[in-house]
């Protein structure tokens, strides 16, 4: 019997709770959960596997027949194994983990993460069992859930754990979807065509641009051997792997280290950086202390246009995605900038225009504030190509979408409808009253280099003054509450001795 995906969702997200009131913070929730998940798919995916090889074979030892087993499990490294454990659950569960990563070198290296399960004070092995249990309940098997759907819910949990911690800033590897899927329609990646993402996170733009090939009527299959991804943290990029291994796909790579610091993927034919066709990205805001003193004599060219400041990383992984354009005449990126990025002087500024003067620069998209986890600034998507089609030589296209958006409780949201809007007003390329204008490059020169959106396209007058009643409303509480926070004082100043 299929599971919907609502009900995996909600299956999922109830034993993960088992964790509520633990020792374990809310913000590491994800370092826990989402291997436990992807340990017990590989067990009941095994399970069905022998159940089928027993069939083919007439009821003859299915361990005679390794090649019918997607991963190799070894001897008393199942679910079931685990959960029969009475006592030291976790290290029990831990070396099953490592077991399993060491006899699949290939496709699960460091798939489980760093998770120390056998630290007792966070977990007793009754939370462990409780943990384990409210997973036993859950078919994650072939029959059970289809890969789309136990990829959906995979990413749904990955959501839901931004969430819990978006105020931490421990959001910062996930990429609403909405905004993921606008970025990939505008690549617009091919069949066989190469991507990179050097701040993968938890895989998203990888697998957006795989899903973009399948709603185009393409075949994903073509990227095997082609998907590239780095990330820093230990903990993400084995959710990365995770990730991508329970959409179906295992033919990739993940590197776990700095890009900025140790470019994991290299050429060599030439000894340079590794090139792609399409590169993508939503890098940390304004990165600090990102390595500007191994820039100054970088060995692999990326700071050919300027080295970025010590309290701004972000052009550094401007250049790192520039460099590792294909050179190939449709090679193309689109990053993930705050909109700082588009006017800050000084060194960035210097980068900025080089870029521009060398008219690789095709379009800067301001969104809303507020859309992405971990802060409320307002971000931008700018794209880059290596070789522009004629017709937007010496031209950037500035699109105004800050004003594309759903408001939330707690964050705003890209809708698709809004999203595709965009992705239309691109691919037009033309001008659009109070929303977009194709920018000649001498006239921004003539503005000093400046990117910045409000400069060259203005919101209709009044468009952001609400309806007298309801500003009359709005002035009338925000007095209110002046009034009762006067009082509030008052009453601690009068209490603190301050007043009489």
């Amino acid at each position: 019997m299929s599971t919907s995906l609502q009900e995996l969702q909600s299956s999922l997200w109830d034993a993960a709770n088992t964790l509520r009131g633990s020792a374990v913070d809310r913000t590491d929730w994800k370092g826990y959960i989402l291997p436990l998940l992807f340990f017990k798919r590989i067990s009941d995916v095994w399970d069905e596997e022998t159940s089928a090889a027993r069939e083919i074979y007439g009821g003859a030892d299915p361990s005679l027949f390794p090649e019918v087993h997607r991963f190799v499990l070894p001897k008393g490294c199942h679910w079931d194994d685990i959960r029969a454990v009475p006592a030291n659950v976790g290290a029990t569960l831990q070396k099953a983990m490592q077991e399993i990563e060491r006899a699949n070198p290939d496709t699960l290296f460091r798939v489980f993460g760093s998770a120390d399960w056998g630290n007792k004070e966070k977990f007793s092995d009754h939370l462990l069992k409780d943990l384990i249990e409210g997973f036993s309940e859950i078919a994650l098997g072939n029959t059970a859930v289809s890969t789309d759907v136990l990829g959906d819910a995979y990413e749904y949990l990955v959501a839901k754990f931004a969430d819990v911690t978006r105020r931490n800033k421990a959001g910062e590897f996930y990429t609403p979807r909405s905004v993921v899927r606008m970025m990939v329609e505008i690549l617009d990646p091919k069949e066989g065509e190469s991507i990179y993402d050097p701040a993968c996170g938890t895989g998203g733009m990888l697998l957006g641009a795989i899903e973009h090939v399948s709603r185009k009527g393409g075949d994903p299959r073509t990227f095997y051997g082609k998907i590239y991804g780095q990330e820093k943290n230990l903990t993400t990029a084995a959710i990365a792997r995770m990730n991508l291994v329970l959409h179906g796909i295992e033919d990739f790579q993940v590197a776990r280290e700095d890009t900025l610091r140790n470019p994991a993927f290299k050429d060599s034919s030439t000894g340079g950086l590794a090139t792609f066709d399409c590169v993508i990205a939503n890098p940390p805001f304004s990165l600090k202390e990102w390595g500007r003193d191994l820039w100054e004599a970088d060995p692999w060219g990326r700071a050919q246009y300027g080295i970025p400041p010590d309290s701004y990383g972000d052009y550094a992984f401007v250049q790192q995605m520039v460099s590792s354009m294909a050179p190939t005449s449709n090679s193309r990126m689109a990053v993930v900038l705050p909109q700082g990025a588009l006017f800050r002087k000084g060194a960035e500024g210097s980068i900025r225009q080089a870029l521009l003067e060398r008219d690789m620069v095709e379009a800067v998209i301001g969104l809303a504030p507020n859309l992405f986890y971990g802060t409320q600034l307002a971000g931008c998507v700018v794209t880059l190509r290596r070789r522009k089609p004629a017709v937007r030589k010496n031209k950037v296209l500035i699109i105004d979408a800050s004003s594309l958006f759903r408001k939330g409780r707690a964050q705003n949201f890209l809708d698709h409808e809004q999203s595709d809007q965009i992705v239309a007003w691109y691919r037009a390329y033309e001008d659009v009253e109070d929303r977009a204008k194709v920018v000649m490059l001498d006239d921004i020169k003539k503005e000093g280099w400046t990117l910045n959106v409000s400069r060259y396209v203005l919101p209709p007058i009044g468009h952001d003054v609400p309806p007298l009643p309801e500003a009359v409303e709005v002035f009338k509480t925000a007095l209110a509450e002046a009034r009762a926070a006067e009082d509030h004082l008052r009453t601690v100043l009068v209490e603190g001795g301050w007043l009489q």
